[in-house]
Parts: structure tokens; C-alpha cells; sequence
């Protein structure tokens, strides 16, 4: 089965240049991420009791959440009775994030194989493998906060909360290493791809600094992340033109 995987990539790498139907489905994805991202920003509360305003969205200051103390500064005091709206307000964003999951896990993914197939460079195709593990941790690390809120909603602590750190690092740095991947392989392509690949790199390293001081940094994770998607959604939308108008494929963009 390897030998035969093994030989079946070989012999993708040595095919002729030609139009991938990858970016069709990349686009399609792109798209639905985008609308049902607009649709869960505004589904998800939208301000705190008293968080720091290095969290921007009350969602993350949650995912950063490491005692009971933050959880008053998202939600409000136990005593509260207008606690109810933004508890109610969130567990219904999370609900509904399993299905974002989905989506950007598809996006990212077939953008990773559409590249893949007109670059033939073997790290594109590990490449693609790593928003699925993201959207794996993403899962996990929703189960967790399912878990932290109805605890928190009784009055009590959840022991969720001492795992929560774990998948959500590894969720958004899976993300910024698949942005790396999207915007070296966009360096490849021609000089102004070259210039947008580069700043969905660059966009990547907020991550980093967002993980490590989340109180000042996280709300950089937005735009972090979506350096490298809006580099995907337009390469998915000129490699779909010249995919089903001009029967080419996006790689000799520079001598059309």
C-alpha cells in the first residue's frame, strides 16, 4: 500500500502541467467559510463583563480562560441575572463552530492539494494534512469548554480548564504552519504572489506572541489567520478562472 501511494505521488510529480479542478472545491469552501464566519461572529457574545482588551472577542478571551476569575471577567458574577444572555450566547456560537470546523478543515485542505497539484512539491500534500489535525484540536478543545461552561454555569469548577491550553495552542499554531505552507508555495507562483505569500507568512508570528500573552496579544489571532486565508481564497479564485476559462493551470500565471 505505501510502495503504491509512493509511486502514484512520483507519478503526479512527473505529469505535465495542467488545470486542477482543487480549486474549484478550494473556492467553494472559501466561500462558505466566509459567510458562515460572518454569520458565527455575530451569533458568538459580543463584549465581556470585564475582560482585557487584549482579547478582542469575548470567544477567545474563553479559549485563554485559566480560572474562575476570567470566567467572571466573560460572563459576569455567579449572582448576575444578566449572566444568562452571554452564557447562552456562546454555548450556541461552539454548537455551531463544529460546522465552521468542517469547512475551514475543507478549504484549507483541498488549497493545499490544488497547490500541490500545480506546484508538484511533496511538503504541499503533508501540508494538507494539517488543518484536519487543527480542526481535530478544535473539536477537543470544544468538548472541553462545553464542559468549563456547565460547571461554571452551577457554580463550580470544571478540571477541564488545566487541559484547555494544550488544544488550543496546537489548534492555531497547526493553522500559522498551514499559512506558511499557502504563502511559500504562493512565492512560487510570480512576483506579487511572491509579495502576498510573503505577508501570510509574516502574518503567521502574532501567533506566537498570542499564545504566550494572550491578555495583550490574542485579539492578533484574527488577522493573523486571515493573512493566509484571503492569500487561498484569491489564489482559488484566479486558479478557478483559468481553470474553466482558459483550460490552464494557475502556475504559468506569470506567462499568460
Amino acid at each position: 500500500m505505501v510502495g503504491g501511494l509512493q509511486h502514484w505521488i512520483e507519478a503526479q510529480r512527473e505529469r505535465p502541467p495542467a488545470p486542477t479542478r482543487a480549486w474549484l472545491w478550494t473556492l467553494a469552501f472559501g466561500i462558505a467559510v466566509l459567510l458562515f464566519g460572518l454569520h458565527l461572529t455575530q451569533v458568538f457574545p459580543q463584549s465581556g463583563h470585564d475582560i482585557a482588551p487584549g482579547y478582542g472577542a469575548p470567544v477567545l478571551a474563553f479559549e485563554f480562560a485559566g480560572s474562575q476569575a476570567d470566567l467572571e471577567a466573560i460572563f459576569g458574577f455567579f449572582t448576575d441575572p444578566q449572566q444568562v444572555t452571554p452564557l447562552a450566547a456562546m454555548r450556541a456560537g461552539n454548537e455551531q463552530d463544529y460546522l465552521y470546523m468542517l469547512l475551514y478543515a475543507g478549504f484549507l485542505t483541498s488549497g493545499c492539494l490544488a497547490l500541490w497539484r500545480e506546484l508538484r512539491v511533496r511538503p504541499l500534500l503533508a501540508a494538507a494534512a494539517l488543518p484536519v489535525a487543527a480542526a481535530l484540536c478544535d473539536a477537543y478543545e470544544n468538548w472541553l469548554l462545553f464542559d468549563i461552561q456547565a460547571a461554571f454555569t452551577a457554580g463550580d469548577y470544571s478540571p477541564a480548564m488545566a487541559s484547555l491550553p494544550y488544544p488550543v495552542a496546537a489548534k492555531f499554531l497547526l493553522l500559522a504552519a498551514t499559512n506558511v505552507a499557502i504563502g511559500a508555495a504562493a512565492t512560487q507562483l510570480g512576483r506579487w504572489w511572491a509579495l502576498l505569500g510573503t505577508v501570510a507568512i509574516l502574518a503567521a508570528i502574532p501567533t506566537v506572541m498570542a499564545i504566550i500573552a494572550p491578555a495583550a496579544f490574542a485579539w492578533a489571532l484574527i488577522p493573523s489567520v486571515a493573512g493566509g486565508w484571503i492569500l487561498l481564497l484569491a489564489l482559488a479564485a484566479v486558479g478557478s478562472w483559468r481553470a474553466l476559462v482558459g483550460k490552464r493551470p494557475l502556475v504559468d500565471l506569470d506567462h499568460a
